[in-house]
């Protein structure tokens, strides 16, 4: 069976509870499926109007629900009338055989009201009705295509938008008026390892903070990339590994040869092997964020897109940098409190599961090297539909 692309539209209503995380790790944990792509929107009124009527007509979706939708759309999706402040949504794009059908599984039906039910719309969505069955309440949690074609024509449309009204979210109607400060956050590869809830765990944990997620963006960095932004870690890692692997070094060749080492050969293994060393430790860093062994990357290839996923989220709220890194704790996962993310799902200093902005200096600077603006939706669009 042919890979299909589908995608999940998460609603204004949910991104403001917070269900993200809940809602990210239902579908991210889907056999078969991968997560390859997400962008926050900010829709206008032009584009809610146009898919409102392009719901209102759509053949495939069953025509008592065309309606139902549609009027949905225009209540819960559209700028508020007063400030011109948009709403947030987000789409996520997922690739795999039988995308369509697992997505839909996955999210359950429009009325799916059973409390336990194992779908997001029994978890997170609602669909109330009167003694005579007529619908008086109604949160899907998610939009989704019921079949290729509807995902064909939805993702058309929103991509006319996806430059205009996507990409990093500003003046979002839940962010506070004043003080509104950002931070980047990224859920490292090895989340992805596997199809699991991990992701969403995570973005579970960060929503304690209150802050709201203004940009969203599955990024595979380059190595050029990974350079960058890793680079003064490298200077770090020279300087402070250098009297460590000598006194190692020299402890292993006195225990080998049975006698003290002089001190110029000291001097020679602190200017030689400690950068040696420092420099090794820095490419594995670069491994696991890019997939690609440094060394072996040709010049020309320094651009392209690594091999591995991680998660780039833009939050923004008051004293946001703060606020997400005392929830993610402290580099060393084995120093991190518990409930933090790096306790939870660190492993060790490189493996620990999240980055985050140390300042908005930082903010600033970590968002000019891997552009969580930029159109990733794109390139998947054109691979399937044009």
């Amino acid at each position: 069976m042919a890979k299909e692309l589908g995608f999940v539209m998460i609603t204004p209503h949910s991104l403001r509870k917070s269900r993200t995380g809940g809602i990210i790790g239902r579908f991210s944990r889907i056999e078969g499926l991968d997560f390859v792509a997400s962008r926050m929107f900010g829709p206008s009124q032009k584009l809610v109007n146009r898919f409102a009527d392009q719901l209102r007509t759509m053949t495939d979706i069953v025509p008592e629900r065309r309606d139902l939708l549609a009027d949905y759309v225009l209540r819960a999706f559209g700028p508020e009338v007063d400030t011109g402040r948009p709403h947030r949504a987000m789409l996520l794009l997922f690739e795999g055989e039988d995308a369509i059908r697992k997505i839909y599984e996955a999210a359950g039906e429009l009325d799916d009201a059973q409390e336990s039910a194992d779908t997001v719309r029994g978890t997170y969505g609602d669909c109330v009705r009167d003694a005579s069955g007529r619908i008086i309440y109604f949160e899907p949690a998610v939009l989704i295509p019921p079949t290729p074609s509807a995902a064909k024509q939805i993702l058309s449309l929103w991509m006319e938008y996806a430059e205009t009204d996507g990409g990093i979210i500003k003046n979002a109607l839940s962010l506070p008026d004043a003080d509104v400060q950002r931070t980047l956050v990224i859920i490292k590869p090895d989340n992805f390892r596997f199809p699991s809830s991990r992701p969403g765990n995570i973005i579970d944990l960060f929503s304690h903070s209150g802050l709201r997620i203004i940009g969203a963006q599955v990024h595979r960095m380059s190595m050029a990339e990974a350079k960058e932004f890793y680079g003064p870690v490298q200077i770090v890692l020279r300087e402070k590994l250098a009297g460590r692997t000598t006194d190692k070094a020299c402890a292993a060749l006195e225990e080998t040869f049975g006698f003290p080492m002089p001190s110029d050969v000291k001097e020679s293994l602190h200017k030689t092997l400690g950068p040696y060393y420092g420099d090794h430790q820095f490419f594995e860093i670069m491994q696991f964020m890019t997939g690609l062994w440094m060394p072996n990357v040709p010049e020309a290839e320094m651009d392209s897109h690594g091999k591995v996923r991680c998660l780039v989220l833009i939050y923004a709220g008051t004293d946001a940098v703060n606020k997400i890194r005392t929830i993610l704790g402290p580099t060393d996962p084995s120093k991190a409190h518990p409930g933090s993310v790096r306790k939870e799902y660190g492993s060790d200093i490189m493996v620990n599961a999240a980055h985050a902005s140390d300042s908005p200096e930082s903010c600033k600077r970590e968002m000019g090297i891997i552009k969580p603006e930029r159109n990733e939706l794109k390139n998947w669009f054109a691979k399937y539909y044009t």
